[in-house]
Parts: structure tokens; C-alpha cells; sequence
């Protein structure tokens, strides 16, 4: 499938990812260089990184974007709040947002509404919403989705990636709940450009991965 369409750029969809546990300021150094020379849309770092990040990506194209509530999504809605405001005032543009899954799960909606559209607020609707499909239902899925769009949210986001990845099934039902109101963030999991090119085509608008570069290189491999 994905050899039918090799000429779509995967470069500006991607969030050049760096989340793992060990990483070092080594390793935000090289992925900025890397999201500059490959021109993707942004780098995603943990929040203790954000400000070296905003320093070595300032004036450049790649947008500097950090995880918050990350990876469960339950701490408090204030502590929520502060890490948002901390990581904006650090330099982050985005914020990609863990909704608090057992909230979800209870139904306690105004809650997960109060708390995406006070951090929305902060970041002048900058905010990605994870809603970390893998553990949902198709309807929960929905429900969340329509949270996120009703607060503020810029993004409705997939997966954190510790829950399993990104699926086409998912994406294209967050595009049908959507209806183009907001972007589509694909994230977890996606190794492969064939897996990229499909997520893109089912509706994905950004596709977060740590596998940015080698994306690439096997894009050009289908091209030639």
C-alpha cells in the first residue's frame, strides 16, 4: 500500500521524539541538530529538557514540545497545571497532554474537561490530548476526543507509546470523530516508513516517533 504513495514528505509530520527514561542532554543536543538539518515539525523532550532545547532550536523551524501528565495521566489536575506552566515559561510551544484515563473510565467528564481547558488556556490552545487509545473503547475513544476538541485542544493524539502504538483503525476513526476541527497526532510504535505513509494517509496530521531518520531514508528507498 504505502508504495503507491512514496512522494508524500514524511519530514514535516514528524515530532522527532526523545523519551526514554535515559536519556541525557547529549541526546537533546543531537536530536535538535537532527529535527533542524531533517526539517521536522518538532522535537518532543521531557520537561526537564525543554529549556536546552528552546536555547539550541531558537530561530530555527522545528517547534520545541514537551510531555505533560506523562505516562499515566493521573497526577493532580493542579500538578497538571504547574508542569504546564513551568514547561511554557522554559521555552516548550507544545504540550502533549495525558487525560486522566480512570477519569474517563468513571465518567467524570467535567473533570477531564475543567482540566485540558485550564492547561489549553495556558498554552494558548497549543496542547495535543493523548488519549491512549490502546486502553480505550471505541466509544470511550470518542468521548475523549470530543473533550479535548470541546477545551481546546489543537491535537487529539493516540498513544503515549508505553500502552502499545498507533493504529490506521484508530486514526481513522479520530478523523471521522474530528471532522477536521483539530490535527491528528499518531504516536507508538511506528517503525517503518510504509507504517508512516499509511497513518498519514488514514488521516494522521503529526506522527511522534524516535524514528524519524530512518523513516526517511526508507521513504527514498521507495522512491527510487
Amino acid at each position: 500500500m504505502a508504495a503507491d504513495y512514496p512522494d508524500i514528505d514524511i519530514a514535516p509530520y514528524i515530532d522527532h521524539t526523545l523519551l526514554m527514561p535515559t536519556a541525557t542532554s547529549e541526546h537533546v543536543k543531537q536530536w535538535c541538530e537532527e529535527a533542524d538539518r531533517f526539517g521536522f515539525a518538532a522535537v518532543c523532550v521531557y520537561p526537564v529538557y525543554v529549556k536546552q532545547a528552546a536555547e539550541l532550536l531558537h530561530g530555527k523551524s522545528p517547534k520545541v514540545c514537551t510531555v505533560i501528565g506523562f505516562p499515566s495521566g493521573a497526577t493532580t489536575s493542579a500538578v497538571k497545571l504547574f508542569e504546564a506552566q513551568e514547561a511554557l515559561e522554559n521555552g516548550a510551544i507544545e504540550l502533549d497532554v495525558v487525560i486522566n484515563l480512570g477519569w474517563l473510565k468513571a465518567g467524570k467528564t467535567e473533570e477531564i474537561h475543567r482540566e485540558i481547558a485550564e492547561i489549553c488556556e495556558a498554552a494558548d490552545g497549543n496542547v495535543k490530548v493523548i488519549l491512549e487509545t490502546n486502553l480505550l473503547t471505541d466509544a470511550e475513544k470518542s468521548v475523549a476526543a470530543e473533550i479535548a476538541m470541546d477545551a481546546g485542544a489543537a491535537f487529539i493524539k493516540t498513544c503515549t507509546g508505553w500502552n502499545g502504538g498507533a493504529t490506521v483503525a484508530d486514526v481513522q476513526l479520530l478523523k471521522e470523530v474530528a471532522r477536521e476541527r483539530v490535527g491528528i497526532k499518531a504516536s507508538g510504535g511506528i517503525r517503518t516508513a510504509s507504517q508512516a505513509l499509511d497513518l498519514i494517509v488514514a488521516g494522521a496530521t503529526r506522527l511522534g516517533t524516535s524514528r524519524g531518520i530512518d523513516l526517511i531514508r526508507q521513504r527514498d528507498t521507495l522512491e527510487s
